[in-house]
């Protein structure tokens, strides 16, 4: 495998992690109650509970599209200009 399959690699799974990022904060964003409720039937917790679990999760998400995707997608770019 050389660099060059290696950057597509990093730069496709970057445009597919962020795509689900934003499709994600706008669901959460436009219908929390639906989520809420949908979510509510499986795991009982306070609404308030909820709220924190979801923009934890979408922090921990966007840290991770960070450090194993964008970051590896970017040195790969400058390995191989040099």
């Amino acid at each position: 495998m050389d660099i060059r399959t290696l950057r597509e690699f990093f730069k496709w799974c970057t445009i597919i992690n962020v795509a689900l990022f934003i499709l994600s904060a706008i669901m959460l964003i436009a219908a929390p109650d639906f989520i809420y409720n949908a979510h509510g039937q499986l795991f009982h917790m306070p609404r308030e509970a909820f709220d924190v679990v979801l923009y934890s999760f979408l922090g921990l998400y966007k840290i991770v599209i960070l450090v194993f995707n964008l970051i590896p997608y970017l040195a790969l770019r400058i390995v191989e200009k040099k």
